[in-house]
């Protein structure tokens, strides 16, 4: 229990990292998109996860070292007859010779006495005999995925991942942050219930009330709270909207998809993982760069100067060739339930830094709605 206290720990310490490295990088896409006039989502989504396949360079070091063996430890293995005999030292051996012919004997007949019983009485009760012979090993890690099962999670993961991602970015260009954030935030409904039907997640009253004060906490931070000076309706806003909820449906299915396959995360070798996302998403997607151009949807372009570059190398580098890392970890050292919730504090943050930076207003309903999404996020935990 203690073990597993401090694993949950260090998810949520990850998890407040995540967070603070996200609004960052809102704030960053958002610049990109209005005052540096570089609208385009499907480019900066497709550059970010394509600094990915960085890790498979980190993954190959990896191996290299463990193939060669150099600063490996020798891992453990059980032992057996054979071990015994051919690693103790010889007088220990010659010692409990000695004792082993004082008693012996004795201590054979009784223990064949002993076993004899218990296979009696396991015979009666109809319990398998094999279970009696296989004692618990307590040093035994989870099975890892294989190369070919973390490639197959990773390209699965990849194409849901871009989706909501891109869908999220999108819906920055039609609609508000404000209408933006408060539907994306409604990706908990969508976690609570894609991982109760799969086994991932709990489904209590106390988490489903927990999901819809989130959303309602939400609600009440955007609408009044961070309201900028000049702010103008736009008249394609309903686009922007159905792109926000399209993107939270999609990071329950990928979040939870993740828990279910992985479980613990010393099963997942996460450098590769993020390899296979990166190079999957290199590898498959380029293509739409020629759809877009050619509908009209998004012209390609690049960055055109070297402050829009580094904008974009620091957004992808950061907010989430990093973030991503630590997303991961934290969501497999609690729950998926708990990192959705738990991302929701980057709303009144994200406030908090209009508050700061671009003069906006708050009420005091903006202060409940702040009070609301933590006592959610503390409820998630119970």
């Amino acid at each position: 229990m203690e073990g597993e206290y401090w694993r949950r720990a260090v998810g949520l310490l990850l998890l407040l990292c995540v967070v603070f490295i996200w609004v960052g990088s809102s704030f960053l896409v958002s610049n990109l998109f209005g005052e540096q006039e570089f609208n385009r989502p499907f480019f900066i989504t497709y550059f970010n996860t394509g600094t990915f396949s960085l890790y498979l360079l980190g993954a190959w070091v990896s191996r290299m070292r463990d193939s060669s063996g150099d600063g490996t430890a020798p891992r453990r293995r059980k032992r057996s007859g054979s071990d015994d005999g051919t690693c103790a030292d010889s007088s220990d051996v010659e010692v409990l010779t000695a004792a082993t012919a004082a008693g012996g004997t004795q201590l054979h007949r009784r223990a064949e006495a002993e076993d004899s019983e218990r296979v009696r009485s396991s015979s009666d009760e109809g319990s398998p005999l094999v279970e009696r012979t296989a004692p618990a090993d307590d040093d035994v890690e989870p099975q890892k995925l294989t190369v070919r099962e973390t490639a197959l999670l990773g390209m699965q993961f990849s194409m849901l991942w871009f989706a909501a991602n891109v869908s999220q970015n999108a819906s920055l260009a039609y609609t508000s942050v404000a209408s933006s954030s408060i539907l994306c935030s409604t990706s908990g409904l969508f976690t609570l219930a894609i991982g109760a039907a799969t086994g991932v997640e709990r489904f209590t009253a106390t988490r489903l009330a927990a999901v819809v004060a989130s959303v309602v906490g939400v609600y009440f931070i955007m609408e009044h709270g961070g309201d900028e000076p000049g702010a103008t309706a736009m008249p394609l806003a309903w686009i922007g909207d159905l792109l926000a909820l399209l993107s939270a449906a999609l990071y329950g299915c990928y979040t939870t998809l993740l828990k279910h396959r992985v479980g613990d995360e010393s099963r997942l070798d996460a450098p590769l993982f993020f390899g296979a996302v990166g190079l999957a998403n290199t590898v498959l997607l380029w293509p739409g760069f020629f759809v877009l151009d050619f509908t009209g949807l998004e012209a390609f372009e690049l960055p055109r100067s070297g402050r829009m570059w580094a904008m974009v190398l620091v957004n992808a580098l950061v907010g989430t060739f990093l973030s991503d890392y630590l997303w991961l970890q934290s969501m497999l050292m609690t729950s998926p339930l708990v990192v959705t919730l738990g991302l929701a504090l980057t709303i009144p943050l994200s406030v908090a830094g209009d508050v700061l930076f671009k003069a906006a207003a708050v009420t005091p309903l903006y202060f409940a709605g702040a009070l609301l999404v933590l006592l959610a996020f503390v409820a998630a935990n119970l």
